[in-house]
């Protein structure tokens, strides 16, 4: 749904709306980023055409003015269809997997096919929020595909627009989450030598205002600019700023052990953020990531918010329970293409279900089973949905400390631990697909239907076996359905 208009960053930005100019393409609104532009630029009067990779109902629910089209950036085809008729696209397309070779290889396709399709739709610009970094020095193979990808669309005819920006901080966003839970869990700090090395934050309402800015300005068609806060600091001093904002007292050592592959496995049993993300953005910091220059600064000027800043409006959002997008939302990669239950055409043989007469209401009801997950735990057995989990995460797996966006509301793609929500219907259904590592596919699915003059709250768990090993599993864990569902549907109508 879209935000209140206490959610919105550019109601003072100095520049001036330009909705004649025509339909605005967002690639990637379904990302941390793209999710909070889109609000912003329908709310400043703009014909907003949003590209997601799959249908879904939660993106009219989400976005009800905007039109939505069905695209892949790697599919020429289906981009000339999302293309038609489009002034200007943002090109917020990234893979936090960088590191990887494959996956480097298909966010350079994907670009090249966009310019292409771009000229040949005689696009007026592409907009692209790409990495800070200077390009003389060394970089992490995840800054060094952003600066690739950057180049193919800037070889396009199309003028692109380059904003460059290091750390974004903000509630929800990848390396605020990383360095909170550290912050908070961790006594002890072991710095290595590239946490001294200098970094320029910024906020994410200022990352939002850059880009509608420099849509407003059509001098910076075809120009670069770095974008950051009045900030730059140590990624220690960092640190040492949010402990002072969370009241902790945390000693910080200097350590000669500097292997990313190392911090990053340890962050990644620490934080909600799996490891292949922190390394992505552990890797980064290698390099000094500081603005060369402050152009935009003139281009569109208004004051930029502090670090400390940035880290209190995020700390305030999520006291408010009211993040309205965050890092999981893209989190596995091409999640939204995994197989539905409803494309199985049959329910999985594989399935347990428990339920109970309750004389409450559906929607009391459903409320409660909306709560689950997260902080407030399971309402039953949380000690062994975190036993799971934990051991999911050594697997490399997101387990369940990966947690909610939201303590009380949920909309489909959101994640709730090792689940995503696949569909919901208020007051009568919600369904999750597992996201853990499992040899098979998994769903869980809570109903609530008329019972004569009650409400029957049940649960359903579907399983679909791969090969052997996954039908071991399944009957490995048979013995548990009992205790596990029985008391967990129990203490949801409790609760309600």
């Amino acid at each position: 749904m879209a935000p209140d208009a206490d959610q919105l960053f550019c109601d003072d930005l100095p520049t001036t709306p330009r909705p004649d100019t025509g339909t605005v393409l967002v690639t990637g609104a379904t990302g941390y980023v793209g999710g909070r532009l889109v609000p912003e630029l329908l709310a400043r009067g703009y014909q907003v055409r949003v590209m997601v990779r799959a249908a879904s109902p939660e993106h009219r629910e989400r976005w009800p003015d905007a039109e939505i089209v069905v695209a892949d950036a790697t599919d020429e085809a289906a981009l000339w269809r999302a293309l038609e008729g489009i002034n200007t696209a943002y090109y917020l397309i990234h893979s936090m997997l960088l590191g990887a070779k494959e996956f480097a290889l298909a966010d350079i396709c994907a670009a090249m096919n966009f310019a292409k399709v771009a000229e040949g739709r005689n696009l007026e610009r592409i907009i692209y929020l790409g990495g800070l970094g200077d390009v003389q020095a060394p970089m992490s193979p995840h800054l060094q595909s952003r600066m690739a990808v950057a180049l193919e669309l800037q070889r396009g005819l199309v003028p692109t627009t380059i904003l460059r920006a290091a750390v974004i901080v903000g509630s929800g966003s990848a390396s605020y989450e990383i360095a909170k839970h550290l912050v908070d869990r961790v006594p002890v700090h072991l710095l290595p030598r590239w946490a001294r090395t200098n970094c320029q934050p910024i906020g994410i309402r200022d990352v939002i205002k850059y880009l509608v800015g420099v849509l407003e300005m059509p001098e910076t068609a075809g120009e670069s600019y770095d974008i950051g806060g009045p900030d730059r600091l140590t990624y220690e001093k960092m640190l040492r700023i949010l402990a002072d904002l969370l009241g902790r007292r945390r000693l910080f050592v200097r350590t000669p052990i500097s292997s990313t592959r190392l911090y990053a496995y340890a962050a990644g049993l620490l934080t909600p953020v799996p490891a292949p993300i922190v390394r992505s953005l552990l890797e980064g910091g290698r390099t000094p990531v500081v603005c060369q220059e402050s152009e935009i600064t003139r281009v569109v000027p208004f004051r930029p918010i502090t670090y400390r800043e940035a880290l209190v409006g995020a700390m305030s959002r999520e006291e408010q329970d009211n993040v309205h997008t965050r890092w999981s939302d893209a989190y596995p990669p091409a999640h939204e293409l995994s197989i539905k239950l409803h494309e199985l055409g049959e329910r999985p043989r594989y399935r347990t279900s428990r339920s109970v007469l309750t004389s409450k209401g559906p929607q009391s009801l459903f409320r409660s089973v909306c709560r689950i997950g997260g902080a407030e735990g399971w309402a039953q057995g949380t000690w062994m949905w975190r036993l799971r989990g934990a051991l999911d995460r050594v697997l490399m797996g997101v387990g369940t400390i990966r947690g909610r966006r939201s303590l009380s509301t949920l909309r489909v793609g959101d994640v709730i631990d090792f689940w995503r929500v696949e569909d919901l219907v208020f007051g009568k259904m919600l369904l999750l697909r597992a996201e853990m590592k499992l040899p098979g596919r998994a769903w869980l699915e809570f109903g609530i239907t008329p019972d004569g003059d009650s409400n029957r709250l049940s649960v359903n768990a579907y399983y679909q076996p791969r090969g052997p090993l996954g039908k071991a599993y399944w009957y490995a864990f048979m013995p548990f359905h009992h205790f596990i569902f029985t008391n967990l549907i129990r203490q949801i109508e409790a609760r309600s």
